[in-house]
């Protein structure tokens, strides 16, 4: 395979460009522009961030990008799907709520907010995966399906299970539906707290598998029965439904390589990321750490594995920051791998997985030319 063209400006400025008007001369050197978005739905994937998180992207950057889309006679929308975990962004409501708090409205970003996977996290298309070892047809949100065109556009920062978060985990994961988060992140199916747990039989009525029962005024799950659909999680008004978030890394991330493929197979796609406020977790979290390296600067590609290879090679090549994380674990836990940033702050992680998959699957390659603008 070719190497791909991976393109990247910096963050410096001028008096007569700034940061927006520059991404947008990135996505036009790129080749963004040649996209027919002609009266088409355009799906703009983005991370909203959880409440108490300040690194996520600010939605100016989503503006850009949707602009650069309504400019060309595009219909661009900004999304994200539910989550699997109990915070502010489980159902839509609360999802679109906290996508307000943080500046995503229409009257900011020029596009409305759409939650992919509906309601409660159960509206999803099932969508084939070609080559897929681990998952033959991936649960992915019915809006973001339903899109004729799809952009994505990636806050890249470290990831506590993933290694980074880049764009395969802004896609494959964050595109899932609930039962598609459900099928990646677990080798088993959601258990119930008991302490909690207040035996109100939402989770029954809701299950149509008939797997849970109340008994002894608890809810129980038949994990013969059960089929991980995740639908118990978002109804319980106690938060007493959980997911066990027990698969490996690895296949954690090839898993993450195979949803992707299913979101961007037989349509056109273009991906953007931000290595910027590099924070070690992911936005999912409602706090933010100091970064692990100075802000670096914005890639393009329509190739989302060699976009994230050079994303993380950026990384890797930068200088740490003081009194971050790396430090702290080489200080406490005499962790030193300055050429592995990712690895160093969470060694139990493996994100060359993601991509080495990635290739297999042909979503793309990890041969890349960056070409500086």
């Amino acid at each position: 395979m070719q190497e791909a063209k991976v393109y990247f400006a910096d963050f410096r400025t001028t008096l007569t460009e700034n940061l927006q008007q520059k991404l947008t001369r990135l996505m036009t050197a790129a080749g963004m522009g040649e996209i027919d978005f002609d009266r088409k739905f355009t799906a703009i994937k983005i991370h909203f961030g959880e409440p108490g998180n300040l690194a996520f992207l600010r939605p100016n950057w989503a503006k850009t990008v949707a602009d650069f889309v309504r400019a060309r006679g595009g219909k661009p929308f900004l999304t994200d799907c539910n989550t699997l975990y109990v915070g502010g962004r489980k159902n839509a409501l609360d999802h679109i709520d906290s996508a307000y708090l943080n500046g995503f409205t229409p009257f900011s970003t020029g596009c409305h907010v759409i939650i992919g996977d509906g309601l409660k996290g159960s509206d999803e298309a099932y969508v084939p995966v070609e080559g897929g070892e681990y998952v033959k047809q991936a649960k992915i949100g019915q809006a973001i399906m339903d899109a004729d065109v799809f952009i994505s556009l990636t806050h890249f920062k470290g990831h506590e299970q993933a290694g980074f978060g880049g764009c395969l985990k802004n896609v494959g994961m964050g595109c899932g539906s609930r039962a598609g988060k459900m099928e990646q992140h677990n080798a088993g199916k959601p258990q119930v707290e008991p302490a909690p747990c207040i035996g109100c039989g939402t989770c029954t009525r809701m299950c149509a598998h008939d797997a849970i029962t109340i008994t002894a005024g608890k809810a129980h799950i038949d994990h013969d029965k059960c089929v991980g659909c995740g639908r118990c999680i978002a109804v319980c008004p106690t938060d007493a439904i959980g997911c066990a978030f027990d698969e490996s890394t690895v296949i954690l991330n090839r898993k993450i390589a195979e949803y992707t493929k299913a979101v961007v197979a037989g349509r056109p796609c273009f991906h953007i990321s931000l290595v910027i406020d590099v924070s070690p977790n992911c936005d999912c979290h409602a706090e933010n750490d100091v970064p692990l390296v100075p802000n670096i600067g914005m890639f393009a590609s329509f190739d989302p594995v060699a976009l994230d290879q050079a994303c993380a090679d950026a990384v890797n090549a930068a200088p740490v920051n003081p009194n971050c994380l790396l430090h702290d674990v080489h200080e406490h836990h005499h962790i030193d791998d300055p050429d592995d940033h990712f690895h160093a702050a969470h060694p139990d992680t493996c994100w060359q997985a993601a991509l080495e998959h990635g290739e297999k699957l042909g979503l793309g390659t990890r041969a890349y030319q960056l070409i500086r603008i």
